[in-house]
């Protein structure tokens, strides 16, 4: 399954740098990760400040 990203995202970028998949893109008002390009590998709930990346 992929992960998601939740509204508590602060938009830091944090996460888009550590997909390694290139799956987070900058969305409107928050990331958003293509559940089609996520490996579902936890890199990107790692590094997020607030726990916005979570397994869906």
């Amino acid at each position: 399954m992929a992960y998601v990203i939740s509204d508590d995202c602060i938009q830091c970028g944090a996460c888009e740098a550590e997909c390694p998949c290139g799956a987070i893109t900058e969305g409107d008002g928050k990331y958003v990760i293509d559940a089609d390009a996520c490996a579902d590998c936890g890199s990107c709930a790692d590094v997020c400040p607030v726990g916005a990346p979570q397994a869906e």
